[in-house]
């Protein structure tokens, strides 16, 4: 004879085996009826997030302008020493033709500055990185090189290469290269050893190894450098259009500057920030592209 516990338990598991307890099938698809409601809630909710997330830069830059153009009406400024920031941008459009003829040639020499940085700087970081006899041979004149002041060889680069475009995209190499390279030599040695033992021990070829171990380490510190060496970069080009040039946004400004015509001089101003900020937007870009592990891991 059962005892009368047993026939309980027989029958709450026979209950729950027929979807009357609380773990049966029963229960499940109600679950999944109510998941499959709320789904479209939190889709909806997370694109709101999302959207209202991405507007902070937005907003931010919109409330500084706003605070400038108070700051300008409050206080009285005269326009001689700070324009506000509605009559520098109808003056933008005012010039907007002279503007873009000297961003041009800003935005020409910039870019063939900054690809020769980025062909020189990753190859020469992955040697140093790899080599020990290129570290003793190729990084103390490197090291050298970079302790030379940049500006200070500005005169002489106008001496040897004239007032055209080869001074202006010296000067960016010269000044982007350095931080470039140490970003490269940083990325490509930070990974660890024991990966290395690990996929030579799965049978792995050196080229899989470089190109499926070590590169996808070494992107995240590469493309941290390369949004240093692009402000650097933009920098060096107006440094280059200040001292000696006939074009660009760098001589533009100088010539403003000489003429005391301040609200141009901020329309430049804006304009070369402008192209910082979207040289930046493109690099991140590129590394969402180019790194699609770190897009699932976020």
């Amino acid at each position: 004879m059962m005892p009368i516990t047993d026939d309980r338990n027989m029958s709450s598991r026979t209950a729950d085996s027929q979807g009357l307890g609380a773990g049966g099938p029963a229960t499940a698809t109600i679950v999944n009826a109510a998941m499959a409601q709320a789904k479209p809630a939190l889709s909806s909710r997370r694109r709101i997030r999302t959207v209202l997330w991405g507007s902070i830069p937005v907003l931010v830059f919109v409330a500084l302008v706003l605070c400038w153009a108070a700051a300008v009406e409050f206080l009285k400024i005269p326009s001689y020493l700070l324009p506000g920031p509605f009559a520098v941008f109808e003056r933008m459009f005012a010039d907007a033709g002279s503007l873009w003829v000297h961003t041009l040639a800003t935005l020409n020499a910039l870019a063939i500055g900054f690809v020769l940085s980025v062909l020189i700087a990753v190859p020469l970081g992955l040697l140093l990185s790899l080599s020990r006899i290129a570290r003793q041979v190729l990084y103390p004149p490197t090291v050298v090189m970079q302790l030379i002041p940049k500006i200070a060889m500005a005169p002489l680069l106008l001496v040897w290469l004239g007032f055209g475009i080869e001074t202006k995209v010296m000067l960016v190499v010269l000044i982007s290269f350095f931080p470039l390279l140490l970003a490269s030599m940083t990325g490509f040695a930070i990974l660890d050893e024991r990966l290395l033992y690990l996929t030579k021990s799965m049978g792995a070829s050196g080229w899989q190894t470089f190109w499926y171990l070590r590169v996808p380490a070494a992107m995240p510190v590469i493309f941290s450098g390369l949004k240093t060496t692009a402000t650097m970069a933009v920098t060096a080009v107006i440094v280059a259009e200040f001292l000696g040039s006939n074009n660009g946004l760098g001589y533009a400004l100088l010539r403003a500057s000489g003429a005391l015509d301040t609200e141009y001089m901020f329309a430049v101003i804006v304009v070369m920030t402008l192209i910082g900020v979207i040289l930046n937007y493109i690099i991140e870009i590129v590394e969402w592209l180019a790194s699609p592990w770190q897009r699932r891991d976020r």
